[in-house]
């Protein structure tokens, strides 16, 4: 199976690097055109979308470039899905699990059958793009949350959660990367239609995950913790994070499993540990 990878950012390459016969590129997109000739030049058998816009230094920049972040994230898998519907190629489009916000009205666990209630405009956007989407044959839609990874990048969470001076003790549902790479190539071989949430079952503490930093990666590792009325009250933030438990119930229908939550971050972090070292 050879797969094209559009997006050349930190998960679009870590995907590229795990997988044998993919290849990626980092091509500005602005017509479909520009899609069917990249289609054209490699002969996939799926494409994955791995572009979009998050904003720098964070997503509150997205609050203030809402049209830059509306044609990263929902024109721009607009006009990759419509090559890949005129060349008959499947399409895997990342997205996020940040569409919720709090709890599920149903008080369990968000599934892929909850509608989303996003407040900012990077959620909206993102949300946007997957209601459009999901009514399309031939499209998945994975949905990750708070990347957690085995090796060093700034956008890993734990390097984030590592530098902060004041972190907000929370609970949320999280995607290892290790494990996230492995369930995109089987949606990708699979060419799974829908909507799913690839997120390790079960939920972790962000406190949680500082005692497993200081046990694994470094001892002497202190923060002060704060509320999440205080990330805002203290212009830490422009306005409340998403946070949300996550459950799949489709990828179970396509026999795809992923471990814990705990014991996929303790795993992630004993290997991020050793490539500190």
């Amino acid at each position: 199976m050879k797969i094209l990878i559009i997006g050349k950012g930190y998960l679009g390459t870590r995907c590229a690097v795990a997988w044998k016969n993919a290849v990626i590129s980092d091509k500005i997109i602005a017509t479909v055109k520009d899609v069917e000739e990249l289609i054209d030049q490699h002969h996939p058998d799926g494409i994955l979308n791995a572009a979009g816009v998050v904003g720098k230094p964070n997503v509150d920049w997205c609050e203030t470039h809402q049209i830059e972040t509306l044609k990263g994230n929902t024109i721009l898998p607009l006009i990759i899905a419509e090559a890949c519907q005129n060349k008959g190629i499947y399409l895997l489009h990342m997205a996020t699990g940040c569409v919720f916000y709090g709890q599920s009205p149903h008080g369990g666990p968000w599934t892929e059958e909850d509608y989303g209630n996003p407040a900012a405009v990077y959620t909206k956007s993102k949300f946007a793009a997957d209601l459009v989407l999901s009514t399309l044959p031939n499209v998945g839609i994975a949905r990750i949350r708070m990347p957690f990874d085995s090796q060093s990048h700034p956008a890993n969470l734990i390097d984030k959660l590592s530098k902060y001076e004041k972190i907000v003790d929370v609970e949320n549902s999280m995607t290892v990367v290790d494990d996230m790479v492995d369930v995109f190539y089987k949606l990708l071989e699979k060419k799974a239609e829908g909507i799913f949430h690839v997120t390790n079952p079960g939920s972790i503490k962000h406190k949680e995950i500082m005692e497993l930093y200081k046990k694994y990666v470094d001892p002497s590792h202190s923060n002060k913790w704060i509320t999440e009325e205080d990330l805002v009250k203290l212009g830490l933030a422009n306005k409340k994070r998403s946070n949300n438990i996550m459950t799949s119930i489709n990828l179970k229908k396509y026999g795809i499993t992923m471990r814990p939550i705990k014991e996929a971050v303790t795993e992630a972090l004993k290997k991020y540990a050793k490539g500190k070292k």
